[in-house]
C-alpha cells in the first residue's frame, strides 16, 4: 500500500497581496498526476486545508474539485484539521463524505477512530478479519483551551493535550493488537520540538508551550505532521511535509514536495520524496539600486517574485517604480542603508536642536522619515511654502 503526506494546503491564500487560485489549481493538477503515476492507495491532508475560517465560494469550489479527482483517480483520502480551518466547517457531511472515500477527521471524539485498511500478508492473501491492518489516525487542531477539560487534563498546553490524545490512540492500538497485526499512521497538526519554521505560519504557542517533543509521537509506524511550511525529517518515522506553494519570502530556498510512505504486513518499508514544480521563483535581492538595475547576475530574478532590500546611503527617489522597470513582481520593499552610520548614531532630536532656521528644520524632518535629504527643488518648495506663511502671518 502507499500513501502520499501532504499538508498545508491553504486554499484562499494571498502572496504579498497577489492572489494564488491558480497556483493552487496548479498544485492540485500535479498532485492528481502524482496519484495516478505513482499509484497512491491513500492521500494524507494533515491540517490547514483552507487559509481562514470561512473561506470563500471559489475556494470551497477548488476543494470539491480536489477530493473529486482525487477519488477518480482510485485513492482515499484522510484528512485532518488545522489552526487556519474550521473544524466544524470543514468537517460537514463527514459520514455522507466517507462513502466516497474521503475521510474527515476534525472532531475530538474521532480522534481514535482509525480507518482500517487491510494489508496483504507474506501469502499474498487477504483476511479483512484477521489479517494485517494498517490504522490511520487523524488528530484535529487541538486549542488546548477549548479542549483540556473534554480530554481530561488539568493544564491547558499544547504539551498536555497531545499526550492526552496520543495516549487515546495507544490504547485503541493495544487493543486492536491483541487479536492482529496492527501498523499505525497518525496526522497532527502541531509544531515539534526540532522542526525549523517559516514566516508565513501562524504561531501556536498561545496558551501554552508551543512546541511538542516527539517522544509523543513514538511506536507508531509513521506520523504525518502539519503546520511548518518546510518539508522536514524529524526522524526516520516523524516527517512535515510542508506547504506545497511558497506562501512568504523566508520560503525562498524551500525545495516544495512531500512523502510516499510504501507500507506492507511487515510495516513501513520506504519513505521517499516527491516534488511539487513551483509556478513562480522567488528572488530576494539586496544592494544599491544602480547594482540591481545594472547586474547581469539578477537576470534571472526578472520573472521572479521579488523582495528587494536596497542599501543605498540615502533612500532614492521613486524606488518602487523604477525597480519594477525591471523587476515587474517586486512585491516587498525595504531600505537598510549602509555608510550613513554616523548619521543614524545623532538622535533627531539632536539634529533638530542643531537645525539653524525653519527650512533646515523642514528639510531635516524629510530626509528624517523617508531617509533622503531634500533635493534643490523640493528646498525650493518648501522655502516658498515658509515664505507664503510668513507673509500670511504679517498681513495679520
Amino acid at each position: 500500500m502507499r500513501l502520499l503526506h501532504t499538508s498545508d494546503w491553504h486554499l484562499g491564500r494571498s502572496f504579498h497581496g497577489v492572489g494564488m487560485l491558480d497556483a493552487q489549481r496548479a498544485f492540485v493538477d500535479q498532485l492528481v498526476g502524482v496519484v495516478r503515476e505513482q499509484s497512491v492507495d491513500v492521500v494524507l491532508i494533515a491540517g490547514d486545508v483552507y487559509d481562514r475560517a470561512l473561506p470563500g465560494v471559489d475556494v470551497v469550489g477548488l476543494l470539491d474539485d480536489a477530493l473529486v479527482r482525487l477519488s477518480g483517480a482510485g485513492a482515499k483520502v484522510v484528512l485532518t484539521s488545522g489552526n487556519h480551518d474550521s473544524a466544524i466547517r470543514l468537517g460537514f457531511a463527514s459520514r455522507l463524505l466517507e462513502r466516497g472515500g474521503v475521510h474527515l477527521r476534525t472532531r475530538l471524539a474521532e480522534l481514535d477512530t482509525p480507518l482500517l485498511l487491510p494489508l496483504a500478508d507474506g501469502a499474498g492473501s487477504n483476511d479483512a478479519d484477521a489479517g494485517p491492518v494498517l490504522a490511520i489516525y487523524g488528530i484535529p487542531w487541538l486549542e488546548p483551551r477549548l479542549v483540556a477539560a473534554q480530554l481530561g487534563v488539568e493544564t491547558a498546553s499544547h504539551f498536555e493535550v497531545t499526550r492526552s490524545a496520543t495516549g487515546l490512540i495507544r490504547a485503541d492500538l493495544a487493543a486492536r493488537a491483541q487479536t492482529r497485526t496492527v501498523h499505525s499512521v497518525v496526522l497532527a497538526h502541531t509544531f515539534a520540538s526540532g522542526g525549523i519554521s517559516s514566516e508565513s505560519e501562524r504561531d501556536l504557542s498561545i496558551g501554552g508551550v508551543g512546541a511538542v517533543p516527539l517522544d509523543l509521537f513514538d511506536g507508531f509506524s509513521y506520523t504525518a505532521l502539519g503546520h511548518l511550511h518546510g518539508r522536514q525529517t524529524l526522524s526516520p518515522t516523524v516527517r512535515y511535509s510542508g506547504s506545497p506553494l511558497a506562501y512568504s519570502f523566508s520560503e525562498a530556498k524551500h525545495q516544495k514536495g512531500g512523502w510516499l510512505i510504501d507500507v506492507d504486513a511487515t510495516g513501513v518499508t520506504a519513505v521517499t520524496e516527491v516534488l511539487w514544480e513551483a509556478p513562480r521563483q522567488l528572488a530576494v535581492l539586496r544592494g544599491t539600486l544602480d547594482q540591481l538595475l545594472d547586474a547581469e547576475e539578477f537576470g534571472w530574478a526578472e520573472g521572479a517574485y521579488c523582495q528587494v532590500t536596497l542599501t543605498d546611503a540615502q533612500r532614492p527617489a521613486q524606488a518602487m517604480e523604477r525597480l519594477r522597470a525591471r523587476f515587474p513582481d517586486t512585491l516587498v520593499l525595504g531600505f537598510d542603508p549602509q555608510g550613513a552610520e554616523a548619521a543614524a548614531k545623532t538622535s533627531y532630536s539632536s539634529r533638530l536642536a542643531q537645525a539653524g532656521d525653519d527650512l533646515a528644520i523642514c528639510c531635516g524632518f524629510l530626509e528624517h522619515v523617508r531617509g533622503r535629504s531634500a533635493d534643490d527643488a523640493e528646498s525650493g518648495v518648501l522655502a516658498e511654502a515658509l515664505e507664503a506663511v510668513r507673509l500670511e502671518g504679517v498681513s495679520r
